[in-house]
Order: structure tokens, then sequence, then C-alpha cells
């Protein structure tokens, strides 16, 4: 599909169930400038779409992804964008970013709080669908669950 522009973000997310975002330069070149996003970015010809995302962040803020999961897939005016999450627990301070203005973690009451036109690309609903359907309290879950049954069998 000529045109069609790929790309991955991931949502970080951490124990305090707060969302990592990046603040994007202050460019009028690119789309959405001095506004909050995700981090992520597009692909490269033929790589996958774990594989983008992973490179996107050593490259933008030197971080090592484990497994992100896939959370959604969305496609939007000509474009393809694979969601990913992953737990994260890092201090600001500790990332050496390379993209963007800066990143802050927000809750979801802050998120709530941002107009959309704050957050690029719609991602707001995006965000609050994930703090809605909670894919990482579900994992907690099953890690629990499967603790306490492996405790069962044990006893």
């Amino acid at each position: 599909m000529e045109g069609l522009r790929r790309g991955a973000s991931i949502l970080f997310v951490n124990d305090k169930r707060e969302i990592l975002l990046m603040l994007r330069d202050d460019n009028s070149d690119i789309p959405y400038p001095n506004c909050w996003t995700i981090p992520g970015g597009l692909s490269e010809e033929g790589e996958t779409f774990e594989t983008c995302i992973t490179r996107e962040m050593q490259e933008e803020m030197e971080i090592i992804l484990h497994e992100p999961k896939l959370f959604r897939i969305l496609e939007f005016k000509g474009n393809v964008a694979y969601i990913f999450w992953q737990k994260a627990n890092f201090e600001i301070a500790d990332i050496n970013l390379h993209e963007g203005q800066r990143i802050q973690w927000f809750s979801e009451e802050e998120i709530n709080k941002l107009d959309d036109y704050e957050i690029a690309f719609g991602f707001k609903n995006l965000i609050l669908d994930f703090f809605e359907e909670q894919p990482f309290a579900k994992n907690l879950l099953r890690k629990l669950l499967k603790f306490n049954y492996s405790l069962i069998i044990f006893l």
C-alpha cells in the first residue's frame, strides 16, 4: 500500500498506575508540535512492529524493552500503528532523552484533565481505554492465580 505509514508506540505503566508521556519538540515541521504523546516512531523498511518499538526506545530514551505486549492495532489517516505496553518503574531523571522536550508520568485523572488537542494523534482515547481495560492488572491477576494454584498443589 503506497503512502501507508507504519509505526509503533508503547504505553509504559508504573506501579502507581501512571502512564509515561513525551512532550514532542516545538517544531512546526513535525505533526503535533509541543503536544504530549506516547513514545514511539515509524518503522524502517522490512522491520516488524516489535523490532520498530524496541529500536525506537533504544534510540530515543536508551531503554531496553523486555517482551512488550501488544495492546491495540490502530489504523487512521493512512497510518497503521501497533500499540504495545510494558510495566516500567524508572525514574525520569535516569532517562537519557534524545527526542522530544521531556517525559513525564501521568495519572488517569491528569490525562482526563488534558484537552484532546494536547495529546498528539488522538491518543487520549487510546490512553483512557488502556486505563479502563487495565491489561497490566489482568497480567498481575494471572500471576497471582497461577501462584495460588501452585501453592494449593504444594499443600
